[in-house]
């Protein structure tokens, strides 16, 4: 493992010089001073809509079926459907009159057709294969087509790959552990207002849980730090970034305020800072030798590891101003123990975990407003998470125009 070290603003010496100040027309906004804004990653600051050339989770396959149904991914309008056993996606645009083909019917086996003149396009590849208010004979058949994406089912969940050229294996942007072990898992998806970059550094801000996340239902008997001093390592599997706690501090002495501290008297459970502190731990969990509690990797998925099971979290964008938020929690364990988890998760874990405690999460993801931003030293793990970022060589994903192909 890679060790990433950079002080807390993200910003190399030689880039923070200051920048010329022009006057700003009466009204407008002023400008952030030198350090405040996401200058020093570009790549990080264009990708309001997320990057090209991954695979993302979109919805529950149970929930695909003969019906179409429409989703947005990256800014893109998308339809899924059906067709057999295969799901399939499309642009979701008619290119005639811009109709959406979500609210079309299917006239045949393996078309869909809209809603307006029934203009008829095939599952596959898109391609316009009837005009029904035409005749049989239509001259514009097999002339248009509209944008076809790539589909896996992986884990329960629709994968719909947005990207240019052959789509390398769904499993590479799926954490290892799950492709190669068995298990139970728990899940929850819903779309959540804010920027998916927001939430992505919600999930691996190493301040807020202390603090935030105190009241929680789901901490109601677990202590947690009141600070630590942490460093970031750079997994060299799978590319996750991992927060490491060198120091744990369950109190702070505040002079001339008081004491700030997590502990209560019902709290008995201290929260583990990686998962192979604990004694009793799943042996595949202890395996993977994970140093930290929380991880993050590319394109926008975080993991948290606790000693019994591990809780992920995808970034999925929708457009510039919406995240679909998808939660699984797994244990890899089978049987018994796997019946009584998933009876735990539909009875209470669901709501508590997955409801009320990433609710939490997304009020803040929901009401913050930056840049402008002043960051403090917790912070590193944010400045890594852009830094990793603007050296991955990443393909910003662009607003498409409305008419696809």
């Amino acid at each position: 493992m890679t060790e990433l070290a950079e002080r807390p603003d993200g910003v190399p010496a030689a880039r923070r010089r200051p920048r010329r100040r022009t006057a700003a027309p009466a009204g407008a906004r002023p400008e952030a001073p030198a350090g405040q804004d996401w200058s020093a990653w570009p790549t990080y600051n264009d990708a309001e809509l997320g990057f090209r050339d991954f695979w993302y989770p979109v919805e529950w396959a149970r929930r695909i079926g003969a019906k179409p149904v429409p989703v947005t991914l990256l800014g893109e309008k998308i339809v899924l459907i059906r067709d057999g056993g295969t799901v399939r996606a499309l642009h979701d645009r008619c290119p005639h009159r811009g109709v959406p083909l979500s609210l079309g019917r299917r006239q045949f086996d393996g078309t869909i057709s809209c809603p307006y003149h029934g203009w008829t396009f095939d599952l596959e590849d898109g391609r316009l294969c009837a005009v029904l208010t035409d005749g049989p004979e239509s001259p514009i058949c097999g002339r248009l087509a509209v944008r076809t994406y790539p589909v896996a089912e992986r884990l329960g969940l629709v994968w719909v790959y947005v990207g240019d050229g052959d789509p390398p294996p769904v499993e590479r942007d799926i954490p290892s552990e799950l492709t190669q072990n068995a298990f139970v898992m728990g899940g929850r998806t819903d779309i959540r207002k804010g920027n998916w970059r927001f939430a992505a550094e919600n999930g691996f801000d190493e301040g807020h849980a202390k603090y935030l996340h105190n009241t929680a239902l789901w901490r109601l008997f677990k202590v947690m730090p009141a600070w630590n001093k942490t460093r970031i390592v750079e997994s060299g599997t799978d590319g996750w970034l991992i927060r490491v706690q060198d120091e744990v501090h369950w109190e702070a002495e505040f002079p001339g305020y008081g004491t700030f501290t997590n502990k209560r008297w019902w709290k008995r459970m201290p929260l583990p800072d990686h998962p192979g502190k604990s004694a009793d731990i799943n042996p595949v969990i202890e395996k993977m030798d994970i140093p930290g509690f929380v991880s993050i990797r590319l394109p926008g998925l975080l993991r948290v590891a606790y000693p019994h099971f591990i809780h992920y979290e995808w970034y999925v964008p929708v457009d510039s101003e919406r995240v679909r938020y998808v939660q699984i929690m797994v244990r890899f364990e089978g049987g018994l123990k796997a019946a009584v988890f998933k009876a735990k998760y539909l009875s209470w874990i669901r709501w508590l975990f997955h409801g009320q405690f990433t609710g939490q999460d997304a009020w803040m993801v929901d009401v913050m407003d930056a840049p402008p931003e002043k960051l403090y030293r917790p912070d590193l793990s944010l400045t890594a998470w852009r830094r990793h970022i603007e050296n991955s060589a990443l393909k910003v994903q662009r607003l498409r125009g409305a008419r696809g192909r």
